[in-house]
């Protein structure tokens, strides 16, 4: 064989081996795709907190409440500062109300008690501003459910604060009027007339009773929740004791509307959770009461 030849044949030779192995590493194995495109994750940004009202309070922070995905209780820690500030702001501007709006997304699970979980979110914060010296007749919640953005930790973000003038009525039987049904996981507040052992009748209260019945014979593992409550007129102990006979009268009324007694559960607060100011005839006249709600 002339050494032409035999120098095609080597090179015939060496083409065949490298064809065959990039065939069997490439095509087969799939090992010369080079490395992966890298995954952009888009970057999540914090939607600043937002609390106004009017020339009176401008509270703005590009910090906000943290959530985590399907779980209602915040992470205060970088909005203290600001809800501190609301706090005083209404504490000191008693004819003013703020209604919390909770925001929850589709994709989120609610595992509260509440009918969504943005309730659940506007509640965690109320009741960071109850402790702090709010009365609840200045705090309102609502939902509110939109496409809310997540980071890369599954953390979302914000509430929504909006301001309303609140007067307050000046007789027990305006203000039980003044108590609107929404729904029977929303509490609803019962009023009595001075010297009275007996919740003044409305048509909203009446309806709040007989969708709560209605509900509560379908789901016998829920419970009504009557908890009783007192101006600050008069020492803690008696007005202790007194808030718990109001819960406890009221809790003998349904049970005789045929709601069942298991169902049914007392707490008394006295003095501790004023829903108005104590310093006006009309904040103590709201403070005595009895409120009403399915958990």
């Amino acid at each position: 064989m002339s050494s032409g030849v035999k120098t095609l044949a080597w090179i015939l030779l060496i083409g065949w081996i490298g064809g065959s192995t990039y065939w069997h590493v490439c095509k087969i194995k799939q090992l010369c795709d080079g490395p992966a495109p890298a995954v952009t994750v888009p970057d999540y940004a914090v939607p600043p907190l937002s609390i106004i009202d009017g020339e009176k309070l401008n509270l703005v922070s590009s910090t906000n409440f943290g959530f985590k995905k399907s779980v209602a209780d915040p992470n205060f820690a970088n909005v203290k500062k600001e809800l501190d500030s609301l706090a005083i702001y209404l504490k000191g501007n008693l004819d003013r109300k703020v209604t919390i709006t909770g925001l929850y997304s589709s994709v989120e699970k609610n595992t509260a008690s509440f009918a969504d979980l943005g309730l659940a979110r506007a509640d965690a914060i109320k009741q960071y501003l109850i402790q702090g010296g709010v009365p609840a007749g200045q705090l309102g919640t609502a939902s509110k459910l939109v496409d809310l953005a997540f980071s890369p930790e599954d953390s979302t973000h914000g509430a929504e604060f909006g301001f309303d003038s609140l007067l307050i009525p000046k007789t027990e039987e305006a203000l039980a009027a003044a108590e609107k049904y929404e729904d029977v996981f929303k509490p609803l507040d019962l009023y009595f007339k001075t010297g009275s052992a007996e919740y003044i009748k409305t048509a909203d209260n009446q309806k709040f009773l007989e969708e709560a019945k209605n509900y509560l014979a379908a789901n016998k593992g829920k419970k009504m929740s009557l908890t009783g409550h007192t101006d600050n007129v008069g020492a803690d102990d008696r007005n202790m004791t007194l808030s718990g006979t109001r819960a406890a009268g009221v809790k003998a009324a349904f049970i005789k509307y045929g709601i069942a007694t298991e169902q049914l559960v007392t707490d008394a607060k006295g003095e501790t959770q004023p829903k108005a100011s104590n310093d006006v005839p009309e904040g103590r006249k709201a403070n005595r009461r009895v409120s009403i709600v399915v958990q």
